[in-house]
């Protein structure tokens, strides 16, 4: 079964801190992600202490919390990483 498979068969609701919010201010896709989980535009591929989210985009837009490193990107949005880290999406 593919991922996309299953978020289709189970609902989650996707609650976000006010404060993690409040850190993210250069958002420019008006917090879609936590509106639905399949507008999630960026897989994190490998996480070290749930602090370094290193991503694959899903797409080639502008973000603003994208960052190059070496042959890869780190993620620095707080929204993205605080769904990564609380529901491993």
């Amino acid at each position: 079964m593919k991922i996309n498979e299953l978020r289709k068969e189970r609902a989650i609701i996707i609650k976000i801190d006010k404060e993690i919010l409040k850190m993210t201010t250069d958002c420019d896709d008006n917090f879609d992600c936590i509106r639905n989980s399949n507008h999630v535009y960026c897989k994190v591929e490998n996480c070290v202490d749930n602090k370094v989210h290193f991503i694959k985009c899903l797409n080639e837009n502008y973000c603003p919390y994208r960052m190059l490193f070496e042959h890869s990107y780190i993620c620095n949005y707080p929204t993205r990483k605080e769904i990564y880290n609380k529901f491993g999406i």
